[in-house]
């Protein structure tokens, strides 16, 4: 869990690289982009194999740029249609399609899930002895279950099905999928969750998951590039990017065959990805949104969890930042040898995409630059929510000042409530990594509550004996207690 969670975040904190300049939709000159960004460079520095990124803007594709091979075997270039094994960004459109196929009235997602397996049942637990868990629930990762993710298998190899992976009888786990605390009590990541959901869609449509996202999803939306069938399956794209360890080389066939195709089965383009971001930002202002209704797209899109949720998530997506006077939608994705993110403003139709086919320590620099990159050159500012604030008493700004553990994200890391010019600033090594900067102002607001700048929730901080004991973090309706630890 805290393996994945950790990835999550800091596949997060991806920013800046280069890219030829393909405008698509704007007159705009986005030369400026290429000019700062130097992914060529990056990619031998890091012996990263290939990186594809597009950024969209006010609801269009405006530029579009791939560097590098598809295999370090072949040095066939990467193009706009090269797909990539996208991981877990498999979880959003995995909650699409599920509220898809509600809208037609085909399932309900407030039913109890395990009324839709046939093959498996959920295992029983003291935990849901009084409630059984909605399919809802498995969508936001509060339905308490375990396994967080899982290996990849390659053509030769013995491919378990999702029954044996639920059952625990694959690498990684030694044990049934199990429940961890009530259903809607917490959040805890997991892609068994995801995986359970799969299993309910194809045991209720007698088809496989990869044919329902392309009837319901894909085809609609014309992602010709974007698939959840397998390399072993008949119909997988024929432009694809193959996976690489550490030392840039082809990982066995560079195809992963991943059975748990909801949680990480997806291949993709960022482009795919950028028009089907715009799509639910469309939807969003339900404005030229053609397959996703402003329904849909509100509900998904929400922030219905933020008790351990690292600062926030919704129906498949994660909900954690709000840099530039944003509320984004965001997921990362992170397999081995590969991985990528998706990045999107609420509002205005902003934001960014990009994968790569190495492994971390190849890919998570050249994504971390690029991610700050663009979010420092495209110069998106949303309007500022007006907000009463008051200042902050002396005596306060004394009892606040300190290093603590991460409240902010719940990760671990330390972080620090310093003065600088007679003002309040916290520095946290997420809010740094996002933007590339760690200076985020503390703001007193006229109903007690405070405000970080560029950071999400409120809060409102609980004293004993002078220092700070716990701070209660509140979203929209969502509120949460976090225990604070001072470091010194």
């Amino acid at each position: 869990m805290k393996n994945i969670l950790y990835l999550l975040i800091f596949t997060l904190i991806m920013s800046s690289c280069k890219t030829s300049n393909n405008a698509l939709t704007s007159t705009k000159n986005y030369n400026f982009l290429t000019d700062s960004l130097h992914i060529n460079q990056q990619l031998e520095k890091y012996k990263l194999p290939g990186f594809s990124v597009v950024v969209f803007e006010n609801y269009k594709v405006v530029y579009s740029n791939q560097f590098g091979v598809k295999s370090m075997n072949s040095q066939e270039k990467i193009d706009e249609n090269t797909a990539f094994s996208t991981a877990s960004i498999s979880k959003p459109i995995t909650a699409l399609l599920c509220y898809l196929l509600e809208e037609k009235g085909l399932i309900n997602l407030d039913d109890p899930i395990d009324k839709s397996l046939k093959r498996w049942h959920l295992p029983k637990s003291k935990f849901t002895e009084k409630i059984s868990p909605a399919w809802r629930q498995f969508l936001n990762h509060t339905a308490g279950t375990s396994q967080s993710g899982f290996e990849d298998h390659y053509e030769g190899e013995k491919i378990p099905t999702i029954t044996q992976s639920l059952l625990g009888q694959i690498p990684r786990y030694e044990k049934e999928i199990e429940f961890l605390f009530t259903p809607g009590t917490d959040w805890q990541y997991s892609g068994g969750g995801y995986v359970i959901v799969q299993m309910a869609l194809e045991d209720t449509f007698n088809k496989p998951i990869a044919e329902l996202a392309k009837e319901y999803i894909f085809s609609p939306l014309g992602l010709k590039n974007t698939t959840m069938i397998q390399p072993n399956e008949k119909g997988f794209l024929t432009n694809v990017a193959l996976v690489h360890d550490k030392d840039g080389k082809v990982i066995k066939t560079g195809l992963p065959i991943t059975p748990q195709v909801g949680p990480s089965g997806l291949w993709s383009t960022p482009t795919d990805l950028a028009k089907l971001s715009i799509e639910i930002q469309n939807a969003l202002r339900n404005k030229n949104n053609k397959v996703i209704s402003h329904q849909i797209a509100t509900k998904m899109t929400k922030v219905t969890a933020i008790k351990n949720a690292v600062g926030g998530w919704g129906y498949g997506w994660q909900k954690s930042f709000a840099y530039n006077n944003y509320d984004w939608f965001s997921c990362n994705g992170s397999n081995t040898g590969v991985g990528g993110s998706v990045f999107a403003t609420m509002k205005d139709g902003n934001g960014f995409v990009f994968l790569a086919n190495g492994e971390k320590p190849n890919r998570f620099p050249v994504m971390n630059k690029t991610q700050r990159t663009i979010l420092t050159l495209m110069n998106w500012n949303g309007k500022e929510p007006k907000v009463e604030t008051q200042e902050m008493p002396f005596t306060l700004k004394q009892k606040l000042i300190g290093t603590y553990d991460d409240f902010l994200y719940g990760q671990g890391m330390e972080t620090k409530i310093l003065e600088k010019n007679n003002r309040l600033y916290v520095e946290s090594p997420i809010l740094e990594h996002f933007k590339g900067k760690n200076e985020y102002e503390l703001v007193y607001l006229k109903n007690g509550l405070f405000k970080i700048v560029d950071y999400p929730n409120l809060l409102q901080f609980d004293f004993n004996n002078g220092k700070i004991d716990s701070v209660t973090l509140t979203r929209d309706s969502l509120q949460t207690k976090v225990q604070v630890i001072n470091k010194k």
